[in-house]
């Protein structure tokens, strides 16, 4: 009977150790792809998009649930004319963050500017 005690309160305190260990890298994941974003903003600001889409890209690697990193990525491919890739990305983000009224105002807009030239070639 002590030993299994031992066994329960060891499986307990491991499960506990891996809980924060996951904990710990999650934040570690979300801090490295921050990084990431903030320097895909300064180089966007400096026209360098290509590299800016590379960090963006790298950020969502990171962290998945980075609903920013995704929003960052879809204006940069916006900018790009990489359209199919923006929509996804726009798609993430929203799944992500489906309240966040800046990623909704983006895609908003993303929509109805390629909605609008679509129906241009269309008349044509």
């Amino acid at each position: 009977m002590k030993q299994r005690t031992s066994i329960v309160f060891f499986l307990v305190f491991f499960t506990a150790g891996l809980a924060l260990s996951a904990s710990a890298a999650r934040a570690d994941n979300r801090e490295d792809a921050r990084s990431q974003v903030d320097f895909g903003i300064s180089v966007a600001q400096r026209g360098l998009w290509r590299e800016a889409i590379y960090r963006w890209e790298k950020a969502v690697e990171l962290d998945p649930t980075y609903a920013a990193a995704y929003n960052d990525l879809a204006i940069a491919y916006e900018h790009e004319g990489q359209l199919d890739k923006a929509r996804k990305a726009y798609d993430k983000a929203l799944e992500l963050e489906p309240n966040n009224s800046q990623i909704r105002q983006n895609y908003d807009l993303f929509k109805e500017i390629n909605d609008r030239v679509a129906q241009q070639k269309d008349k044509r």
